[in-house]
């Protein structure tokens, strides 16, 4: 069945070409495609274009849909073309007529436009909560260890004293900025283009708005042409958010797998979460933290992606849009499988607490010398020429301990300054508003 079948029969192998992945990837839409349509055969009710008794007909079948798609029963039959396709069969099946009219002011545009932007909503709102435990985990170490010194490093090579509550509360922040993306493209995403039929609108008398309430949007796409524009760019942003988060979780997994090495030893993991040698009975290979390292790198390339696809697009639906799917729709649930995985590798790893006390790291304090020089009233340059002459002679032996008192330092690390950044961007998503709009659409009879 195809809602576009005038009764040509289609070569088999531009069948297959054309319809690639589609049908695969449609299951990730399913619920949403439900929820999509019983909020636009409401507004048709609202218009005149359905009567009241068939508006209660169908809205209790797509809730008996509705409750399938979530129990993972929904399936997308041989000869169906799409998610769109098995709902409306699915309905005409079961009521006859009726269900030939849900589609009456709308085009597969916009529709599949819709279903993504709830997808994306529902599964930014899952990130966003992944992110939270990641930051939970991060911050809850970077207390735990806040006094517990390690080499930084620039160029790779020792630089001055860090902390590991230093080193965990930067991907602590790290993650705020993230969130900032996030909310962003929720923001984006959060805009309500059903109305916009094939991209130009319909001669029916819609009621964008009701749509729009029913939905929980905080807005609409108003410009019909603009809204099927958003298709490509939405996921292109996205994408950019969840490469954000993407790139602080993979450069911990970079850094974790660094400081497990044992020329660095800062840090193990219970060998559980290790892997071993088929020839070497000694390795414990972090290989969960190169799986995220890739992974995440993986997603990091995915608004790259995207952007070939629909960088050289006119205005107007295009079939390429199709292909972003294969790579978008599962790009959350990947990513939300990094974060789950990093946040209980660090609730669960052993630090080691005397690593500043071994020689090599003695220069990382040759800027902590310099500064008691300076604090006796030595010109900065001048202190700074008498330490490195320490050094080439030999003659360096500093103090192993640090003072630092400023904010964002190792003896000021401003956790509690960051979490309140943190839980203020989270509430700002306002998650309660769609939740509670998609449960009442749910219960309408």
């Amino acid at each position: 069945m195809k809602l576009w079948d005038k009764g040509i029969k289609v070569n088999d192998k531009v069948e297959r070409f054309t319809v690639g992945k589609d049908r695969e990837m449609d299951l990730y839409l399913a619920p949403f495609d439900v929820l999509g349509t019983m909020a636009h055969i409401t507004m048709l009710e609202s218009v005149g274009l359905l009567q009241k008794n068939e508006l209660d007909q169908l809205l209790s079948e797509l809730q008996n849909i509705y409750t399938t798609t979530l129990e993972g029963n929904f399936k997308i039959e041989d000869g169906i073309e799409d998610v769109h396709s098995q709902v409306e069969m699915m309905l005409t099946e079961r009521l006859g007529d009726i269900g030939k009219k849900v589609h009456s002011g709308r085009s597969r545009n916009d529709q599949v436009l819709l279903d993504l932007k709830l997808f994306i909503r529902k599964k930014i709102e899952e990130v966003v909560e992944a992110v939270q435990d990641f930051f939970g985990a991060l911050q809850t170490q970077s207390e735990n260890y806040k006094d517990y010194l390690i080499p930084g490093y620039t160029h790779l090579q020792v630089a001055m004293p860090s902390s590991f509550g230093l080193w965990f509360g930067a991907y602590a922040e790290s993650l705020t900025d993230d969130m900032q993306m996030l909310k962003a493209a929720w923001k984006i995403t959060n805009q309500n283009p059903l109305g916009a039929a094939a991209g130009y609108g319909s001669s029916f008398p819609l009621n964008r708005q009701l749509t729009t309430s029913l939905l929980g949007f905080d807005n609409m796409n108003y410009n019909v042409v603009y809204a099927q524009m958003g298709r490509g760019k939405t996921e292109k942003n996205v994408a950019m958010a969840l490469s954000s988060v993407a790139y602080t979780v993979g450069k911990f997994a970079m850094d974790a797998c660094l400081y497990m090495s044992q020329n660095f030893g800062f840090l193990t993991l219970p060998g559980e979460l290790t892997t071993g040698s088929s020839i070497m009975p000694h390795k414990k290979n972090p290989d969960v933290f190169e799986l995220i390292r890739a992974k995440c790198n993986q997603i990091q390339a995915l608004p790259e992606s995207i952007g070939i696809i629909t960088g050289n697009l006119p205005s107007g639906y295009f079939r390429d849009l199709q292909l972003i799917k294969e790579n978008f729709l599962p790009a959350f649930d990947e990513l939300i499988s990094c974060l789950d995985l990093a946040t209980f590798a660090v609730n669960n790893i052993t630090i080691k607490k005397d690593v500043l006390q071994n020689e090599m790291y003695k220069y990382a304090f040759s800027v902590e010398e310099v500064n008691k020089l300076v604090l006796q009233g030595i010109p900065f340059r001048d202190a700074y020429k008498q330490i490195g002459k320490m050094i080439e002679d030999g003659a360096f032996d500093p103090e192993i301990n640090v003072a630092h008192t400023h904010e964002g330092s190792i003896g000021n690390l401003c956790n509690q300054q960051v979490q309140q950044k943190m839980e203020g961007l989270i509430d700002s998503f306002n998650f309660e508003k769609v939740n509670k709009a998609l449960k009442s659409l749910l219960e309408l009879k």
